[in-house]
């Protein structure tokens, strides 16, 4: 069997604003243009219908790309999901008449980034600085479209001799989510229904903060999906994946492993087993191998544990009360003679290579003496440590690592 097909696409760290010169043609009738997602235009006889159309700032760009392909009217704009990189340069597409279709969670999840829009700025700058810098800058221009036309399951339409279906694949990373299916020349359009990266497993949670993400709703979009047997697979990230084959093998590929691991994680819990040892423990078979660009399996075992059964772990009475361990910290610190000592034990589990209790004890000693220059050396190359060791394989995780280790150096002067 061919590798995965993970080892031979890009990785999150190539996800990029668009700056296109010229739209790519990758059918009949249907063009790409790039972006912080990808927006797509199908060309008919009767009018335009354009898949997404990245984030409000991108928008001129995408605009501009498929104006120099067709000149005709936007009779449909489509929405894979909600996510602001999908929905962002709607009005700049809108035209009198223009349908906007989606799901009929739309509503609910743009209400959510409405809600929390500072908490997802904050929580998001430390992955996309460039993005969310640019963003705020012109949030004039990102629209917060009211679709015109919703459905639960399923609908279609005709379009200039073309058929369009509209699947609901709330497993994806919105409950939004839908593909859009051209049954003539078997293509899907499903935007990030199975995340950012296709062939890595998805993202059940989120690092920079947004709702759990549930594995068997992902399952089932996984076989909603594959049940159509594409030839073409337009996801919202880089290029087309075709062949009806190996587009069925990796969907395959990647339904069995999220079974396994839910399957695995629920297994432990029913046995009685510490979410730490299963995060440790669970990996995929050789053969279930898929990438962890973006989602990671430590982190999904996590995610449906607690999806399942909520943030209390029956560890320890202190997780009932808003009383964090960093309460008690400088205690600790005292009775092991300051902060400098306890940033000298740091160091001595980083030379082991055992750089997570290290960043443990800084930050206990920090906790105790924020400004102690040992304590936050010890924190600094603990971070360095991990990004040395790791970084360049998640892109979350290296998000992370990169920020810390910035911030810290900050703090050192």
């Amino acid at each position: 069997m061919d590798e995965p097909l993970h080892r031979s696409r890009p990785g999150g760290f190539d996800i990029r604003p668009a700056s296109g010169t010229a739209a790519t043609r990758v059918a009949d009738s249907v063009w790409l243009s790039e972006g912080l997602s990808n927006a797509y235009l199908v060309v008919t006889s009767e009018g335009r219908v354009v898949i997404n159309t990245g984030m409000g700032f991108e928008g001129p760009v995408h605009k501009r790309l498929f104006d120099a392909v067709d000149a005709g009217p936007v009779r449909y704009i489509l929405l894979t999901q909600s996510h602001v990189d999908h929905v962002g340069g709607v009005d700049l597409f809108r035209e009198p008449g223009t349908e906007i279709v989606a799901q009929a969670n739309n509503a609910f999840c743009q209400a959510d980034d409405a809600r929390i829009h500072p908490f997802r700025v904050a929580h998001s700058a430390p992955f996309f600085p460039g993005a969310v810098d640019r963003a705020e800058k012109h949030l004039h221009v990102q629209a917060r479209p009211a679709p015109t036309r919703t459905f639960v399951d399923r609908d279609s339409f005709d379009l200039g001799g073309i058929r369009f279906e509209l699947i609901a694949t709330p497993g994806g990373e919105t409950v939004d989510s839908m593909c859009v299916w051209l049954p003539g020349p078997r293509i899907a359009f499903v935007g990030n229904v199975f995340s950012a990266l296709f062939g890595h497993f998805p993202n059940l949670v989120t690092l920079r903060g947004d709702r759990y993400r549930f594995a068997l709703p992902f399952i089932d979009a996984v076989e909603r999906v594959a049940t159509l047997e594409p030839d073409l697979l337009l996801s919202g990230h880089f290029a087309p994946i075709r062949g009806r084959n190996l587009i069925r093998r990796e969907l395959e590929r990647l339904r069995d492993a999220v079974r396994f691991v839910h399957d695995a994680t629920v297994a432990g819990m029913n046995a009685g087993r510490d979410v730490n040892d299963l995060m440790r423990e669970i990996r995929l078979p050789a053969e279930l191998e898929v990438g962890e660009g973006y989602g990671c399996i430590a982190w999904s075992v996590r995610a449906i544990w607690e999806s399942y059964a909520g943030w209390f772990h029956q560890r320890s009475t202190t997780e009932l009360y808003p009383v964090p361990a960093s309460e008690v910290h400088p205690d600790v610190v005292a009775l092991a003679g300051g902060a400098t000592a306890v940033a000298g034990l740091a160091l001595a589990r980083l030379e082991r290579g055992e750089a997570v209790a290290a960043i443990h004890l800084a930050e206990m000693a920090l906790a105790a003496e924020p400004d102690s220059r040992p304590a936050l050396e010890a924190h600094l190359a603990a971070h360095e440590h991990l990004l040395a060791k790791r970084g360049g394989r998640n892109f979350w995780e290296t998000g992370w690592l990169r920020h810390q280790v910035a911030r810290t150096r900050s703090r050192l002067g």
